[in-house]
């Protein structure tokens, strides 16, 4: 793939009246009284609403341990959306690499690849996306925090893998992650001229360092370390540096926005994913509540102080009030694309916000 073909690929293109492109996280929520299943069938058609409204990608986040977030498996999820999209971009947001053997990912991605051609980007983080012992248990080691050290290292061995370059002598110099370029070089080979390109994700300066170090694409999870946004994608244009990839910063914030048609619904919403994440962060992670089992719900004077902080960070209310919020958030980081993921007890309401939220930025509606 040439450098051009990439970075037409990590560049989108803002539609209606939105002021950069728009795009989706799904971390694949769970409501108490759903399934799992019931969860997929939501993030299918959040993301067909997605493709014909001209959101630019979809991305799946890496969790585990949670019983109120199915995405545990990205590459399987975006295998499944894949099936039900044919133009939204689709990627990890993201694969936690210290997780895995890069090998496999490289593999897993190249699948996908040839699943969507041209479609498929490879979001990247250091941290967990779990607990300590839930980390110890899939990087089997009693010291789970050293992959996150090893992670540029990592990050260099699965680029080799996808780039299929090892140097001569290098003792994986004869291994191939398949799909991906080694299959153009046997005898009658055809390789596709795309592969996944890769985005650093971060909630801290490590990764936006890294990211513009080496000339790639950052993602900032904005929506649940707010006070280091600034800070985090200043670093990044700093330290960035042109590359093959891209010859000037490029950088999506992570957004925490629901959309209702009343604003008082809204704040019910908001209310039961922030009791959500008081369960999480005390360590009684869960379903998602409904709205009424947070208004029944007698919340602590620490657990009210950490709502109130939560909450500060999630653009809510009606569509108008959504739309102004993320003008404004957006003025405020100069982000070059808004990703947003709305937290929610109900499927419907989920998807009812992406559809409001489109509605206010006059996204095209497909024939």
């Amino acid at each position: 793939m040439n450098a051009r073909d990439e970075t037409d690929e990590i560049r989108g293109t803002a539609q209606g009246t939105g002021p950069v492109p728009l795009s989706v996280l799904d971390l694949v929520t769970v409501g108490a009284g759903r399934t799992a299943t019931d969860a997929l069938r939501t993030s299918v058609a959040i993301s067909r609403l997605a493709e014909s409204r001209g959101f630019h990608r979809y991305w799946v986040a890496e969790h585990h341990s949670m019983p109120g977030v199915a995405s545990s498996s990205p590459a399987v999820i975006l295998a499944h959306l894949a099936a039900h999209t044919t133009r939204i971009r689709l990627g990890s947001g993201g694969v936690m690499l210290p997780n895995h053997a890069p090998l496999v990912i490289a593999e897993q991605f190249g699948t996908l690849e040839a699943m969507a051609p041209g479609r498929v980007d490879l979001g990247l983080g250091r941290a967990p996306g779990t607990d300590g012992a839930t980390a110890a248990a899939l990087r089997r080691t009693d010291h789970p925090g050293e992959g996150a050290d090893d992670f540029p290292q990592q990050l260099a061995e699965l680029t080799r893998f996808l780039d299929d370059d090892f140097p001569d002598g290098h003792p994986y110099g004869r291994i191939h992650a398949v799909p991906g370029p080694v299959q153009a070089t046997s005898p009658g080979g055809v390789q596709s001229p795309h592969r996944p390109p890769i985005w650093l994700l971060g909630s801290s300066g490590f990764s936006a360092r890294l990211a513009g170090v080496l000339g790639l694409p950052f993602a900032f999870a904005h929506h649940f370390s707010a006070q280091n946004t600034i800070p985090a994608l200043d670093l990044y244009r700093e330290s960035f540096r042109p590359s093959e990839l891209l010859d000037s910063p490029y950088a999506l914030i992570g957004v925490s926005a629901l959309a209702t048609d009343d604003e008082k619904e809204a704040r019910r919403q908001v209310m039961a994913a922030a009791l959500n994440m008081v369960r999480l962060r005390t360590g009684r992670p869960g379903l998602v509540p409904t709205p009424e089992e947070a208004e029944a719900y007698t919340f602590s004077p620490m657990e009210r102080e950490f709502v109130t902080s939560w909450n500060a960070n999630v653009i809510h209310g009606t569509a108008d009030e959504v739309r102004a919020g993320l003008d404004d958030l957006r003025k405020r980081t100069g982000a070059d694309e808004l990703m947003i993921t709305g937290n929610a007890h109900s499927g419907d309401v989920r998807l009812r916000s992406y559809e409001l939220i489109a509605d206010a930025y006059g996204l095209p509606k497909a024939p």
